[in-house]
């Protein structure tokens, strides 16, 4: 299982640190961090600095945020609120060139400037992770249509919306538990990436056992707040 976590402070130098720290990839958040194009493509730099992957999650699901964040260089792509198959599909067409709608130009990061051709650098876009958050009771009821959606690389069970969607306060409850159990256990089964948010390194363990194969745990703010806390 891999472990990551989320940057939500636009600082390159925290991409630097937590690679160094060990971690397997970070999400840089731009739904609910301060990031525009110009702060995450510097956590870009950071992020290869270190040899940490950095996914962005967009923050919305329009064709010109994910466009942006697959030109910077991204490792790959986290998009909310994906409730149903058809959303899944432009999602889709809007990530990839080859059988989708992706805006072309090789000039960026990812088309190494302009140093590539026009093949070379559809190829190296096509490689991005394509990542669905799966946070609502619609999406859950159609997850199994949404994750089999061809170019999709796998799903990301975001559970605090997900149990706001279900008339809960508890990311914990027996309800959503069931419900995220069954997420990752339908993307396990077509072969892709299931993946789970956790506040705490403890809770992993149990995503682990449910099938998980990737846990995104806390953010470099609350790593922050925790060590200042505990040092106060």
């Amino acid at each position: 299982m891999q472990v990551g976590t989320f940057i939500k402070t636009p600082c390159p130098h925290n991409a630097e640190l937590l690679g160094m720290a060990g971690f397997d990839f970070a999400v840089v958040d731009a739904e609910h961090g301060p990031f525009d194009r110009t702060a995450a493509d510097l956590m870009m730099i950071g992020g290869r600095a270190a040899g940490l992957p950095l996914f962005v999650r967009t923050a919305d699901r329009t064709a010109t945020n994910i466009l942006w964040a697959l030109d910077i260089g991204a490792a790959g792509i986290v998009v909310p609120h994906i409730d149903g198959v058809a959303q899944a599909r432009e999602l889709v067409a809007s990530a990839r060139f080859s059988g989708g709608q992706r805006g072309f130009s090789n000039s960026p990061r990812f088309g190494r400037y302009g140093a590539t051709s026009i093949v070379e650098a559809m190829e190296l876009g096509d490689r991005a992770t394509i990542l669905a958050q799966i946070e609502s009771a619609q999406a859950v009821a159609e997850a199994e249509a949404i994750i089999a959606v061809d170019g999709l690389d796998g799903i990301v069970v975001g559970r605090a919306d997900l149990a706001l969607s279900m008339g809960l306060t508890d990311p914990g409850a027996a309800s959503v538990m069931d419900a995220t159990r069954h997420v990752l256990a339908l993307a396990r089964g077509q072969g892709k990436a299931a993946v789970v948010v956790v506040g705490r390194a403890a809770e992993a363990a149990v995503f682990k056992s449910m099938g998980a194969t990737h846990v995104v745990v806390g953010s470099d703010q609350s790593f922050l707040r925790a060590a200042a806390t505990a040092a106060v």
